[in-house]
């Protein structure tokens, strides 16, 4: 059974290598990895957000995404705001509350796990993690501010951008942060060794 198993993924690798398959196989991982956790996050998600500690990571960051985005739409765009705990109200305008599902804690965790499974080196997964929750942080609000500026000044398209614009930007950053991993760390390319090996099965 093993040597089945060996000889299927020796083939496999030399089909691979014959088509220059490398980054149709490192993209099937990253989807394998991103629409798993998607799916079942999707069937635990109450059970997630209610474990230990999650409703404390997410309550801290809530927190943290209401004070930056608030800063920012005050100090930097010059919004009149006025606020009721996470909520931003826009006089005559409407509201945006900041809410658990508004921490990004799904996407930190959808980040954590991709990054354990995806192959690279662990030396440089210790720092990237992190910085990838950062980034995702900062994306987050970017997302907030970014739908303060269409409630002021497009609030018809407020729920259209909320669903279609901001919510899938989360995907694109993740995607490119994968990217920047796969072809800076963990991409494998092939010794001269590996190419002949590659040129005489072609």
């Amino acid at each position: 059974m093993a040597f089945k198993f060996n000889n299927i993924r020796t083939r496999l690798d030399q089909f691979i290598r014959r088509y220059h398959l490398y980054a149709f196989r490192e993209a099937m991982i990253f989807s394998a990895i991103t629409l798993g956790f998607h799916f079942l996050f999707r069937a635990f998600a109450a059970e997630i957000m209610r474990t230990w500690p999650v409703p404390l990571i997410s309550e801290f960051t809530v927190d943290l995404l209401f004070r930056n985005s608030l800063w920012l739409n005050v100090h930097v765009l010059g919004m009149d705001i006025t606020t009721v705990d996470t909520t931003l109200f826009f006089p005559e305008c409407g509201f945006i509350h900041i809410n658990q599902s508004c921490s990004a804690v799904k996407q930190f965790m959808q980040w954590l796990v991709l990054m354990i499974l995806y192959p690279g080196p662990w030396k440089h997964k210790l720092w990237y993690i992190p910085a990838g929750i950062f980034i995702l942080h900062l994306t987050n609000i970017f997302r907030i501010v970014g739908l303060s500026v269409v409630l002021l000044n497009w609030p018809a398209y407020w729920n259209w951008s909320h669903d279609w614009v901001f919510r899938p930007f989360f995907y694109v950053v993740i995607f490119a942060m994968w990217v920047f991993w796969s072809e800076r760390f963990s991409g494998k390319k092939l010794s001269k060794k590996d190419a002949g090996k590659s040129a005489k099965i072609t």
